[in-house]
Parts: C-alpha cells; structure tokens; sequence
C-alpha cells in the first residue's frame, strides 16, 4: 500500500462532492463490490487528489472520464434485494459523547452506514462524499427523507473522540438524518465491526508516519431489522443506484 497522505478527511469530503467523484474509488484500496453479497461485479477506478499544505489547504480531485460509472442504475422497483446478511444493534458515542445506538430506525425505515476515519485521505472521503450528495439529494424528497438515516462511523476511536466527529458533522452541516459516532477504545469498536464484516487492519507507519488503517471500502444499506440489503464499494458508490435502491426497499412491505 502507498503512504497515505494525512489530511483530515473534513476538509476533503466536501471538495470531491463538488468534483462528483463519489462515483470513484482508489486504486490503492483494491476494494470489489459483492465481496460479500456477490450482486453486481464492480471495477477498480482510481482517483488522485493533490495534497494539501501545512496551512490545510484544500485538494483539488483529479478523476479521469474513465473512472466515472459506466453503467445506468435500474428503474425503482423492478428488482429486489433480498437480505444478505444481518447485524445485531450496537452502542456507541455521539458526538456529545453520550452513549447512542448505532441503528435509530423504526421499521419501514433504512440506514447507511458507513466506517471511516477522519486521517484518511484515500477511500473514506469517497464514502463521505457519497453521503453528502445523498443527504443534500434526500433533502428535496422530504417523503423520502423522513425514513432515511445517515450513519458515519468512526474506525479511529483513540485519534477521532466526540468533539472530531462533531466538528465533522459542523462541517458536513447536514440537512436531514445523518449522525457521527465513534467508541469508548478499539476494544468496543471491534464487536461492531466484526458484526458488519468490515476489515481494518493497522498498518506501522515509516519513519515519522503516523500508523494507517488498510480496509476495503463499504457502505451498508441497512433496514430496522439489522438485516443487510446492499454494500456499496468502489465504483458503485454511484448517488443514482443509492437512490434506485432506497426507492425499491420503500416502496415494499416493512420486512418483506
């Protein structure tokens, strides 16, 4: 893996929203949609970014028009997406740092989660960028919008407490459901991934570089059963095909 480029991933997300690069996802992660639900075959796309100065400056995203989706999503309803997995409910801390459940969805409702952390600078913002698009889309489908909530989750308890993962969501300014957490240690957070399949593995840093995180990109698309109905990864983290599957799921029966 080449050495992440430690910018803080706030002030990137908003930056490849604007570029519309969600629909990205770098080369470096080696991430494959269906590796667990085996629905559709992704591609590997890459995407580069320029780095940032010490004064923080902001990235300017350079994606090539070959990285950019190349299918259509499907029409709303003329598919099904039956569960591939399930999830129990967790506990973990807002961004207050009071303890919070990590799903709020009442049924007939859905959540994405997505696991990120705010160091880094190479797949997480890809899936920040997606959920800002989706909150900002999901804003002018207020029918819609009410049923659906948003979910950041921090892999990096120890370097991203509370008061990171609020001023995250100050920055994302959210317009609809879209909440922050993070955990007490790793040692808590680790049942949540377990549960979900998302890897995370440590890995040291060269000299001075502080340690990273290696793990295959995913968004999971979760109902108020806790089971799984989608995971979004590399290039289809696509804003039309989120959509085209929340429409499908609530459209139908709760549970069904």
């Amino acid at each position: 893996m080449s050495r992440l480029r430690w910018q803080p991933l706030a002030l990137v997300a908003p930056l490849l929203v604007a570029a519309g690069i969600a629909g990205a996802a770098h080369e470096d992660h080696g991430a494959r949609h269906g590796e667990r639900d085996g629905t559709r075959d992704g591609t590997r796309d890459g995407a580069t970014s320029a780095a940032a100065g010490p004064d923080r400056a902001p990235h300017r995203a350079v994606i090539p028009p070959a990285a950019r989706p190349r299918f259509e999503a499907p029409e709303p309803g003329s598919y099904a997406l039956p569960p591939i997995d399930r999830v129990g409910q967790h506990a973990l801390l807002g961004v207050t740092g009071r303890a919070e459940p990590l799903l709020r969805i009442a049924p007939g409702e859905l959540a994405l989660v997505s696991f990120v952390y705010l160091s880094c600078n190479e797949a997480c913002p890809l899936s920040t960028a997606l959920l800002h698009q989706l909150d900002r889309a999901l804003a002018e489908r207020p029918e819609i919008a009410e049923r659906v909530e948003l979910v950041t989750v921090s892999f990096d308890p120890r370097r991203d407490p509370p008061p990171a993962m609020a001023a995250l969501r100050a920055r994302m300014a959210p317009k609809g459901r879209w909440r922050f957490l993070t955990a007490r240690d790793a040692a808590s957070l680790r049942p949540v991934l377990a549960d979900f399949g998302q890897d995370a593995v440590w890995v040291p840093g060269e000299g001075d570089a502080p340690d990273a995180l290696r793990h295959v990109l995913k968004v999971f698309l979760v109902d108020a059963r806790g089971d799984v109905r989608q995971i979004y990864s590399t290039g289809f983290l696509d804003l039309r095909l989120v959509l085209a599957d929340l429409e499908t799921l609530l459209a139908s029966k709760p549970g069904s």
